[in-house]
């Protein structure tokens, strides 16, 4: 049984926010706010869905005294004692502890494992992959910061992709790909195996991360790479790094100051997800293997190509369609994962 105290103070919280919303003139609190009216929306929907489905339970059940209405409010009753169970499952579900960052933007980042060759251009068909599932949601995709493979494919490629709830979608994507397949420098056929490491991190805000200027150097170099005759021309480059943490961070397109922005956000985005680590390491450690441990150096996906199959390691999802998949079909797989999550935590929930 779910409390009725519980659901009257989301209700009450988001009545706050939507009175707040009105009277608020800071951008970030702005901002803050619509991130929290976006969060509860589908969380008040349900209960509002429950609750009235409850009311009319107990007016049909009122009717019951009634001769003339008592065949009309048995009917009612069992259709609604019918759909009840769906609808407090979902209620369940939607009061979930959610996580903070579902409804941000992400920085995704991928860079090339074991496999030489073959790995960069791996790590190219996964960008093409994730840009084409992005297209496919109606997110904004841009490309933050790219090292093409002499090959092709790519050394390391950074996007930033954003739309509602796209790191809710995309978390599960971190941990390292494995590729099957036959490369095209393979002149006697036989099946290579290499790999591919994605990151996937909620983009940060500046009233998240302060970084104290005493906290970065930064250092421009020149730009190197195709993209006509004036890439070579000037420093435009930009190296930030983060002087406690050591962390490096580079954007290297043409405008020096466009590239400075560009890279203290994934700057940010990368300070913020460490934050996140340290916040979660007790709760992560404790779901060690589970589908939202987050382990970037776990095998969490193989793409086989000779059998046309692609499966996913941590729930056991197998599908052979593996070329929609790399088209960018991606929403079984999301949606079997943000699933599979789910159904841990209720468990956990309710053990």
């Amino acid at each position: 049984m779910i409390p009725n105290r519980r659901l009257q103070e989301i209700l009450d919280r988001f009545a706050f926010i939507e009175a707040k919303m009105n009277s608020v003139t800071d951008p970030g609190k702005i901002a803050q706010l619509g991130r929290d009216y976006a969060a509860l929306l589908p969380v008040v929907g349900t209960i509002r869905d429950w609750q009235q489905a409850e009311a009319d339970l107990a007016a049909a059940r009122g009717l019951l005294a009634e001769r003339d209405m008592q065949a009309l409010a048995e009917e009612e009753i069992t259709e609604i004692e019918a759909r009840l169970p769906q609808l407090e499952e979902e209620l369940r579900r939607a009061l979930l502890p959610r996580d903070a960052a579902d409804e941000r933007a992400a920085i995704l980042e991928i860079r090339p494992g074991t496999g030489g060759d073959e790995a960069a251009l791996f790590a190219g068909d996964l960008l093409r992959m994730y840009l084409r599932f992005a297209e496919s949601q109606g997110w904004k995709t841009e490309i933050l910061d790219e090292n093409p493979a002499e090959l092709g494919g790519f050394k390391e490629v950074v996007v930033a992709i954003r739309g509602q709830g796209v790191f809710a979608r995309l978390k599960f994507e971190s941990g390292v790909h494995r590729v099957q397949r036959v490369p095209v420098t393979e002149a006697s056929g036989r099946i290579h195996t290499s790999a591919a490491t994605v990151a996937v991190l909620p983009e940060a805000e500046e009233i998240d991360v302060e970084i104290p200027a005493g906290d970065i150097r930064i250092d421009t170099m020149r730009a190197s790479g195709a993209g006509g005759q004036h890439v070579n021309t000037t420093d435009s480059a930009v190296r930030i790094t983060h002087l406690p943490t050591g962390i490096v961070v580079t954007s290297s397109e043409k405008s020096q100051h466009q590239n400075r922005a560009r890279a203290m956000a994934v700057l940010r985005a990368k300070l913020f997800d460490l934050e996140r680590q340290r916040a979660d390491a007790d709760r992560a450690a404790t779901r060690k293997g589970q589908v939202g441990s987050g382990d970037r150096s776990e095998r969490i996906r193989t793409y086989n190509f000779p059998q046309g199959r692609v499966t996913d390691h941590r729930i056991g999802l197998t599908l052979y369609r593996l070329d929609e998949v790399m088209a960018g079909d991606l929403t079984e797989i999301t949606d079997a994962l943000v699933a599979a999550d789910q159904a841990q935590r209720l468990a956990e929930m309710e053990a």
